[in-house]
């Protein structure tokens, strides 16, 4: 299996080169960027804490870490002047991290599983190119949300910068377009993207055969669809939709430590219409795939000293009801101050995450039996990022979506689904310049979870945590060299109580590939 998985990788990475080799023949490169990081990070508890672990790709998500990350990265010329242009890029991460310790259930035996994540890891791998105004990717890259803030935010409900990348190919626009007929007043920005889960391994290793669902060979389909006011004026507005699924892979479910039943559901060409228009394909009424996505709108006002503020708002949603909005006060809430330049406060935000009512506990579908002799509907019991068929939303066990919501990853018993999915939590972070060589970053969050729906607790479990540090470009020094340190701690029930800190040290240079 091993030697089939490094089979799959060189494949796609001669894929990827070639797309490179044809890019060269097309247009003159003006820079490649590279860097290579050394980052050292330790922790007094099982994983690093929750504002050393997030919103970095899982880069760091280990108790103890010590590992080198080169990068090379060829940008993408965005100047409309240009009919076509391209980019590409790769990231390589290795080094030592700490094993963590999951209880499993296997063969009729408790016991343990000890994981780490592999020595050598590639990150990111991908090909991009645009022509006009239409954009075509290959490959695994990161991503950044479009609605809130990756520096500072607690995390874009649907796709977020918390988990790796997936693998996939995307289309769609290469950013904001205006609308025909409307001189500019009304813009449009969509892309979808088909992709491939490569966890199986991790959820494997970590699932403890007693309880639960194992999902694997997972297929994965993101998609958004934004409009923007005329973003010269003082007042824009972005508003829109995103939705993203996984299907296909097969499903077993275990009770009590026996394989109660298994559903091998695998991949069919029509899969990729299905999860794009949803369609009934059971016959008891559900739709094909995990589906979830949220409505989203930023509306931003620019201040007479060319300063910002905005605010923005998610509304989650995982079927009809949630998309109605009949889920309460759910979603993201946010506000966002921005200052202009290199100030001493670059940008302060503020957030509010609840996920409380998930359209109330009680489901009753009932096109969902045959013959019910209840014909009265009750849509809900949502069970946010958890799915009966294919399992919990995450990528090697971390959330896709808001890592403010606990993810598998930290559950040590070996379940593998979100606990505390019914929850609350306040966020707030900030940025600035104390120099123009030195940036700080302040981050602190409130959390409180009710577990789920399904699964109550006696009592909720709540975590404060908080994570400050400083980034030092030291150009004088050596030019390209960075220099970057955090602290942060956790305190609560919910994730421990945990201290670590993490070190960096970064230099990042440039060449010419073609004059």
């Amino acid at each position: 299996m091993a030697a089939y998985k490094y089979k799959r990788i060189i494949a796609f990475a001669t894929l990827i080169m070639t797309a490179l080799s044809i890019g060269v023949r097309a247009a003159d490169i003006e820079e490649v960027k590279y860097s290579a990081e050394a980052i050292v990070n330790a922790s007094t508890g099982n994983l690093a804490p929750y504002m050393i672990g997030s919103w970095n790709a899982d880069r760091t998500t280990m108790k103890n870490t010590a590992s080198a990350v080169f990068t090379i990265e060829k940008e993408m010329d965005y100047c409309s002047c240009k009919r076509f242009s391209w980019g590409a890029g790769a990231e390589l991460m290795s080094g030592y991290n700490h094993e963590v310790r999951y209880e499993r259930y296997d063969d009729g035996t408790w016991g343990s599983e000890w994981m780490r994540p592999a020595a050598v890891t590639l990150r990111t791998l991908y090909a991009e190119a645009r022509y006009r105004s239409l954009y075509a990717q290959i490959g695994m890259k990161d991503h950044q949300s479009k609605i809130v803030d990756g520096r500072l935010s607690s995390g874009d409900l649907v796709r977020s910068n918390n988990a790796r990348a997936i693998p996939g190919i995307t289309i769609g626009f290469v950013d904001f377009r205006d609308i025909p007929f409307t001189n500019g007043w009304l813009q449009i920005d969509g892309r979808i993207m088909y992709g491939k889960l490569m966890d199986n391994g991790f959820r494997r290793k970590q699932f403890s055969r007693y309880y639960g669902l194992l999902a694997t060979d997972l297929y994965y389909t993101y998609k958004y669809c934004y409009f923007r006011t005329k973003p010269s004026e003082r007042f824009s507005v972005i508003f829109g939709m995103q939705t993203a699924g996984m299907f296909g892979g097969n499903s077993k479910y275990y009770e009590y430590g026996k394989l109660h039943h298994e559903a091998n559901i695998g991949f069919r060409f029509k899969d990729l219409f299905k999860m794009f228009f949803p369609l009934q394909g059971n016959g008891n009424g559900y739709y094909e795939g995990n589906s979830l996505g949220a409505w989203s709108l930023r509306a931003r006002y620019r201040l007479q000293n060319e300063s910002e503020i905005a605010v923005y708002w998610e509304k989650f949603f995982e079927d009809g009801s949630g998309i109605c909005c009949r889920n309460g006060m759910d979603g993201l809430y946010g506000i966002q101050f921005t200052m202009p330049g290199q100030q001493w406060l670059g940008s302060v935000v503020v957030e509010y995450l609840d996920f409380r009512n998930q359209s109330g506990p009680l489901h009753w579908a009932p096109g969902d039996h045959k013959k019910p002799t209840i014909g009265t509907e009750s849509t809900g019991g949502d069970n946010y990022y958890n799915n009966d068929s294919f399992g919990p939303y995450t990528n090697y066990g971390m959330s896709i979506g808001s890592p403010m919501v606990l993810a598998p990853v930290y559950n040590l018993d070996g379940y593998p689904e979100y606990l505390y999915n019914r929850m609350r939590g306040a966020h707030f972070g900030a940025l600035g310049n104390i120099s123009p060589e030195l940036a700080y970053k302040l981050m602190a969050g409130w959390q409180k979870g009710y577990a789920n729906g399904r699964i109550p607790l006696p009592y909720a479990k709540s975590d404060i945590s908080a994570m400050a540090g400083i980034d030092w470009q030291a150009d004088r020094l050596c030019k390209g060299l960075s220099v970057s340190c955090k602290v942060a701690i956790d305190r609560g029930e919910l994730r421990g109580d945990n201290f670590g800190a993490m070190l960096s040290v970064a230099y990042t240079g440039s060449f010419d590939l073609i004059k």
